[in-house]
């Protein structure tokens, strides 16, 4: 005990980084679920570092690669734009905790043969807990992950007086930079976070720190090894993957099914497939994924009606049975009308007639953006079938 005590006396005199209070926070992290935590200085403001940071997702803005999504376009009254340096939102802010959390789960991959009039659903939305019954009800990773950010971020408190925030998506901070930099993978072709023995099926959550990191200590990144192989940006159907580590996420069929209010653009439904939440495919050919570990994690139990989902079913769900299925799930955020404008893709694209009555039912309705695009669907199906009447 008196061991204890003094290491807490001395630990709560930190004033930055060492390599004690890092070691007794990833003993926390691991303890908490996370299969990585490291730390990342941020970089000097105007350094050649920030500044290229910050050129690089400014271009990407500019160019309209962020599509409808309004949040990564927030500015500063500067007009700067936040997400383009830590710095800029909080000016106090010294370091990043990242922590990545494994949900690579024992199921089919969407590049599979799957059964048929089936949808699919990003890997990361299957996720749910047991209630004292025994049945999975819906998780939404944020929350998970929030709450074993809270954990740490209390730990670093107990050790350090320092200013913290925790983010999980959320925060002014481009996660995947940070995660990169501070050594938890590289940023593979896809974009994604690939680590060497975790592959890509992470999920980053961050703490932002006060605390400086010693200018002696250095922080070594992740070797790229990638290499030659391009199977993402082959596989890309809608090729949003425009050049390595470079995406247009308005042509992203995840930005399509989840961010994309309105009518889905009609040059790139056909491309979609069977999507109707999110997309795994640059991450289903990933080499790197082949050996990815099975993750057994609380609170993120897949639910098995989630993977290869009927698509009748989908469509069948009224508002009750919508929230009943989906409330605290990362499906609540695109809500029904939405999933279902999806489902009418995934189901124009099958080319089967079977689907015709549910999207004549939609062709009639008062949702505007469901009908427009259930009878897209359907002379979809019809020209599918009249081809192979030939």
């Amino acid at each position: 005990m008196l061991g204890e005590s003094h290491t807490e006396e001395r630990s709560q005199t930190a004033s930055e980084w060492t390599a004690e209070l890092e070691r007794a926070l990833r003993e926390v992290a691991l303890g908490a679920g996370f299969d990585r935590m490291e730390i990342a200085p941020l970089s000097i403001p105007d350094s050649e570092d920030a500044s290229e940071d910050s050129a690089r997702f400014s271009s990407w803005v500019d160019a309209g690669r962020a599509g409808e999504m309004e949040y990564l376009k927030r500015r500063d009254e500067q007009g700067t734009l936040l997400r383009s340096s830590v710095r800029v939102a909080m000016p106090w802010a010294q370091s990043v905790v990242v922590c990545a959390m494994n949900y690579n789960a024992a199921a089919p991959r969407s590049v599979e043969e799957a059964p048929a009039r089936t949808g699919w659903i990003a890997r990361y939305a299957w996720s749910g807990s047991r209630d004292e019954a025994g049945h999975l009800r819906p998780t939404d990773y944020h929350d998970e992950l929030l709450g074993r950010l809270r954990l740490l971020e209390e730990a670093i408190k107990r050790r350090a007086d320092c200013e913290t925030r925790c983010y999980v998506d959320t925060g002014p901070l481009v996660e995947r930079t940070i995660a990169a930099r501070a050594g938890v993978g590289w940023i593979g072709k896809n974009t994604c976070v690939i680590n060497q023995e975790l592959g890509s099926w992470l999920l980053l959550g961050v703490v932002v720190t006060s605390l400086p990191v010693p200018r002696d200590v250095v922080r070594m990144a992740a070797a790229d090894r990638c290499g030659s192989c391009t199977r993402c940006i082959d596989a890309c159907p809608t090729n949003a993957l425009v050049a390595p580590r470079e995406m247009d996420a308005s042509r992203c069929i995840s930005y399509l099914t989840i961010e994309k209010k309105g009518d889905i653009p009609v040059d790139l439904r056909g491309q979609m497939g069977r999507q109707v939440f999110g997309c795994d495919i640059c991450q289903d050919v990933c080499p790197w994924n082949r050996r990815a570990p099975i993750a057994v994690k609380q609170g993120m139990t897949p639910r098995g009606e989630l993977v290869n989902p009927p698509l009748t079913w989908l469509a069948s769900l009224d508002a009750k049975g919508f929230r009943e299925q989906f409330k605290g799930s990362p499906l609540e955020r695109t809500r029904r009308k939405r999933l279902h404008r999806n489902v009418a893709v995934a189901m124009g694209n099958s080319g089967d007639a079977v689907f015709l009555p549910q999207l004549k039912l939609w062709s009639e309705g008062e949702d505007d953006v469901l009908a427009r695009t259930a009878r897209w669907a359907m002379e979809r199906i019809l020209d599918a079938g009249a081809q192979t009447a030939i």
